[in-house]
């Protein structure tokens, strides 16, 4: 284990229910690098030393800030990253006031609320569809008379698709508009936000979507990977599932793709650290679906290696702290995970399969993410996924092939299934 260099040290904030703690702080020992753990829950930490631990407050932006420059009084921090997206405004509120290399909080902000990044992106260029922000308040049969299909209901301020649901028509429309409404009363979601009171409706964006994952050095983009989605994401919901790198679109293509998501981070003001995009690509252009300060969410991040083998946390750690980075090259080796979806709410029984899945060629793990006997949620209202399948081979074909050959492999079992 390396020397533990405390003059370089960096606060993560970890959320409750983040894949990633666990990566972040393997990069940081390999790296040798001081870190706090930040975290909203006192179970999280437990794990941890209590002199590189805090309790902070993630929800009061004002009250979190403050725990941070307290703690920073007595231990100084070199930088603040956060680990997922609902942490990524605090972040940089909080490196703002430490005067440490930051995002501006104004930038951040429009990148967690959908309103205002759809907002910023209407006069910049950039490709967008038309938006209406309709309140809770409203009645959803008259909206729907005002309405053009197909279009996409969105709650402001959730992730990983939580709560995002197509609709075709005016009856669509109304059971979409309450569906959401009611997910925004679960406890969750409430607990979260201070206050809900609008939905984002947009138009449907037609073609084939990719994922960008990328780092702002100085305002300019440097594109680390782009995934393909095999999958078609057309709706009603949109849990994702496959993920293979690098893309096998064109290099026209490719180079439009990177070229819209860099005039998007411009126009949206960020400068500085991960960038994480979903854009969809059809015979208008590329279409920007988000675009986030933050890394890839979940476990995807293990599907990365660059230079001699560094996982892009120690990228992000590396870039944070102004560590010296050989390279933001990927690895030439094709590679790719499937989010293993949730086919239905209910309790998480059994899972079989997995030793014939592991024995697939090109599989490299099968990583199960929720504990048997729990309950699972599908999308739309759920965001956690049953687990990660990994894979690299010679060809993003042959990634995907194994991906799906493994999937395949698995016999899920859920009971109590509940319908929504």
């Amino acid at each position: 284990m390396p020397n533990i260099d405390t003059a370089k040290r960096a606060l993560l904030l970890i959320p409750t229910t983040s894949y990633r703690a666990h990566d972040f702080m393997a990069a940081a020992t390999k790296l040798g690098i001081g870190i706090v753990v930040g975290s909203n829950q006192n179970q999280v930490l437990e794990q941890f030393h209590n002199d590189s631990t805090v309790t902070i407050d993630f929800y009061d932006l004002e009250r979190g800030v403050e725990q941070i420059t307290r703690f920073a009084e007595q231990f100084p921090l070199n930088a603040i990253i956060p680990v997922d997206e609902e942490t990524t405004l605090l972040a940089a509120a909080a490196a703002k006031a430490l005067g440490l290399e930051h995002n501006s909080p104004e930038s951040v902000e429009v990148s967690v609320d959908k309103h205002r990044f759809r907002s910023r992106l209407a006069n910049s260029g950039v490709p967008s569809p038309w938006f209406s922000l309709v309140s809770l308040d409203d009645n959803p049969s008259q909206l729907a008379q005002t309405m053009s299909f197909p279009c996409v209901l969105k709650p402001l301020s959730l992730s990983g698709s939580r709560g995002v649901i197509r609709a075709n028509n005016a009856a669509e429309f109304t059971n979409a508009f309450y569906r959401i409404l009611k997910l925004l009363s679960q406890p969750d979601v409430v607990s979260k936000r201070k206050e809900v009171n609008h939905i984002l409706v947009e138009g449907y964006i037609p073609g084939i979507e990719v994922a960008l994952e990328g780092v702002l050095l100085n305002g300019r983009l440097e594109v680390l990977a782009l995934f393909d989605k095999p999958d078609p994401l057309e709706g009603p919901y949109f849990e994702e599932t496959i993920y293979v790198t690098p893309s096998r679109l064109n290099a026209s293509q490719q180079n439009l793709i990177a070229k819209t998501a860099a005039q998007a981070t411009q126009s949206m003001g960020l400068t500085d650290g991960p960038i994480h995009g979903e854009l969809r690509l059809n015979d208008k252009g590329a279409w920007p679906i988000d675009v986030g300060a933050r890394t890839i969410g979940g476990l995807c991040a293990r599907t990365l290696r660059f230079g001699t083998g560094m996982s892009l946390e120690e990228l992000v750690l590396s870039h944070a702290l102004r560590l010296p980075i050989e390279t933001w090259q990927r690895e030439q080796t094709a590679a790719g995970v499937m989010m293993i979806p949730v086919p239905e709410s209910g309790t998480f029984e059994d899972i079989t399969g997995l030793d014939e899945a592991n024995a697939i060629e090109g599989i490299e793990d099968i990583s199960i993410s929720i504990p048997i006997g729990y309950d699972v949620i599908a999308w739309p209202e759920g965001h956690k996924y049953l687990g990660f399948i990994f894979a690299r081979g010679e060809t993003p074909d042959v990634v995907e092939n194994a991906l799906r050959k493994a999937h395949a492999s698995l016999d899920i079992t859920i009971t109590n299934k509940t319908s929504k």
